[in-house]
């Protein structure tokens, strides 16, 4: 079989379109951190002293918002910091560009199940399985569009990205394990 070539468009020949490619980006980016916050509810009809007990009793989903916050803003710096470095692009690098978008919108949900049950192991693995798939898929992401040509990343940048994003990767995918050991050897469990 022989393998499809890969046809790329410059970017500065196709700026619109690629412009396009990172605005939907950014606006992704911006509704996942914007949904986070629409997780977190008072009553409105509390009584005086009852608002510093109820934000007190929303400690773990003002957690799991704080968290998820700063991850989505690093996720968006590094995903900045790469399509600064694209100087062209093809269908291959958007689906894959796609596919990460997808797993980064799932944040908030996978945030508000940690922030409601973090106790629970079931919890820490949808939390951290979500984080580590959005790294894989962009470190996949990198790597293709590096081996395409379509970006100026050099050899070492690409190798200390991989290997930064690698281990980050490994932490989450670490806490699944941890989290899933709890399970099996039938620990205590808030």
């Amino acid at each position: 079989a022989v393998a499809r070539e890969r046809k790329s468009k410059k970017r500065e020949e196709h700026e619109v379109e690629f412009s396009r490619i990172v605005a939907f980006s950014d606006g992704v980016f911006s509704i996942a951190i914007t949904l986070l916050v629409l997780n977190m509810q008072i009553p409105g009809d509390l009584a005086h002293g009852e608002v510093a007990s109820e934000l007190w009793a929303q400690r773990e989903n003002l957690l799991a918002y704080a968290i998820s916050f700063a991850v989505i803003a690093r996720f968006w710096l590094v995903h900045h910091s790469f399509f600064s470095e694209v100087k062209a692009f093809d269908s291959k690098l958007i689906v894959l560009n796609m596919l990460y978008l997808g797993f980064l919108v799932l944040i908030p949900f996978s945030s508000q199940v940690l922030g409601d049950y973090g106790g629970q192991p079931a919890s820490v693995v949808v939390y951290s399985a979500n984080l580590a798939a959005v790294v894989l898929i962009g470190q996949w992401m990198s790597w293709d569009a590096r081996r395409a040509g379509l970006t100026t990343i050099d050899a070492e940048t690409a190798r200390e990205n991989m290997i930064r994003g690698l281990f980050i990767a490994g932490v989450f995918l670490i806490s699944i394990v941890v989290a899933l050991i709890f399970v099996w050897q039938g620990m205590p469990q808030n």
